[in-house]
């Protein structure tokens, strides 16, 4: 059986020769691929590869033409991976790569999907944690599919999943909610996530808006509920302002004093932050249509190091 990890990543130079050692080790008694997916790295990364490469040809390296995103270049990984089970994990080592076994443990006992569930994160503070079990929550809520919570970007699928995940062709996918989708027999593996190994953090809270994303591709990939909670905003809205006028007709015919300026004001305000609610909301899915009907693609792969020529 061959293993295939994927690692996208940018700048992260101070992460990759441990990284490397470390699945080195768990990967000893496999036939395994490392490949890293280079975002557009503009430090030292690249070149760190490179030489690894030469002393290890089971290091395999995409580069990338522009910055695509974690996704994309996930699914570059996916499209160039040789392996018979794929592992994708991010590469600040906070997913630790001694978990690989138990995940391989578990594809060899039939397991299709196998997802891993974060017990603890260190280094991470509360109010992120509240926010991203919440997000968790609505998505789940709100869509046919049920995520695990706390389940991040560290999943392997073997190549029929994978095969499948391919086969749909969106621009913008949501992918933690693809390995779900996709379906056949799956199930959890937890561990303790580690604080990241060395630099900053390239999704925090405040200071990015890549969680946020997250969010709005996970909720609108997989539910239309978005649109009908805009559609019943919008009649409650409309009822509330019919009321609303007969009240006023009312009053004019029995000669009662109307409401001043600040009671308009208020209704208009209002009607008008629905209307504008309902056509942000429209405006979500109306956007992620025209990103897939240009069909451009999900990246582009600039150089590659370490593949076959025929790949």
């Amino acid at each position: 059986m061959k293993v295939s990890v994927i690692f996208s990543f940018r700048n992260e130079e101070s992460n990759i020769p441990t990284l490397i050692e470390r699945c080195q080790a768990v990967l000893s008694g496999y036939d395994y691929e490392l490949i890293f997916v280079d975002d557009v790295s503009n430090d030292n990364s690249l070149a760190l590869l490179q030489e690894a490469n030469k002393t290890n040809p089971s290091i395999k390296i995409l580069h990338t033409s522009r910055k695509f995103g974690v996704t994309p270049c996930v699914f570059a990984g996916f499209e160039h991976a040789s392996g018979d089970v794929v592992i994708y994990m991010d590469s600040d080592l906070q997913d630790p790569p001694e978990v690989i076994p138990q995940l391989l443990e578990q594809h060899k006992q039939g397991y299709e999907v196998v997802h891993t569930v974060r017990t603890i994160r260190k280094g991470e503070n509360f109010l992120k944690m509240w926010l991203t079990k919440g997000a968790y929550k609505v998505i789940n809520t709100l869509s046919p599919i049920k995520l695990p919570i706390n389940a991040g970007d560290f999943k392997l699928l073997s190549r029929k999943a994978v095969n499948e995940v391919l086969k749909l062709a969106e621009f913008d996918p949501y992918l933690r909610g693809m390995s779900v989708w996709v379906g056949f027999k799956q199930t959890t593996v937890k561990y303790e996530r580690d604080a990241r190994h060395s630099g900053d953090s390239k999704f925090s809270l405040f200071g990015s808006l890549n969680p946020y994303k997250e969010f709005l591709r996970g909720l609108t990939s997989f539910s239309l509920v978005p649109l009908y909670i805009a559609l019943y905003v919008g009649f409650s809205v409309s009822l509330v302002s019919f009321v609303l006028l007969v009240y006023v007709v009312i009053t004019k015919v029995l000669a009662l004093n109307l409401p001043g300026w600040s009671a308009i004001m208020t209704a208009i305000l209002f009607t008008s932050g629905m209307i504008l609610f309902t056509i942000g909301v429209l405006g979500i899915y109306v956007g992620r249509i025209y990103e897939q009907v240009r069909g451009r693609p999900k990246y582009i792969v600039s150089e590659k190091i370490g593949f076959d020529s025929d790949d």
